[in-house]
């Protein structure tokens, strides 16, 4: 099976910090593969809220997790706090990609690296929708 790689922007339009709580934490005493997923879940919230938008309202629009893929670089432990980086990438007629970085606040050491695709998804009609043009407008590079 080919490896996964996950090619970060040079640049990344937003970041937030997040501290790794005592539920985080697997049984092997660092950040569980699952609730790594639970913490990019709090900076995407983060990201569409620093921009006056929901998840359930984009424009009118919600959006659905479409995909995931994540490539793991070190372990993370509780009480470490967090610095995740975002930018939407690769946008098509309905979504695009989220593009993150989460690294250890205090040294930089990076922790994972992955991506989220985003649909963009008309919940009265229940069908996909194009990405709303004011928030394409917002990534004019990506």
């Amino acid at each position: 099976m080919a490896r996964i790689r996950i090619e970060l922007p040079a640049q990344f339009s937003f970041a937030t910090e997040v501290p790794l709580l005592i539920s985080h934490i697997n049984y092997g005493n660092h950040l569980d593969n699952a609730q790594l997923l639970g913490v990019v879940s709090e900076a995407r919230v983060r990201f569409l809220k620093s921009m006056g938008y929901a998840e359930m309202n984009v424009e009118g629009c919600g959006i659905i997790v479409a995909d995931a893929a994540v490539q793991y670089r070190s372990e993370a432990f509780h009480g470490e706090l967090m610095r995740i980086e975002l930018a939407a990438t690769d946008f098509h007629i309905h979504g695009c990609d989220l593009v993150w970085k989460m690294s250890e606040a205090s040294t930089g050491r990076e922790v994972a690296r992955g991506k989220t695709g985003i649909v963009f998804f008309d919940y009265e009609a229940r069908s996909k929708a194009a990405v709303p043009e004011g928030f394409r407008r917002r990534f004019p590079a990506a």
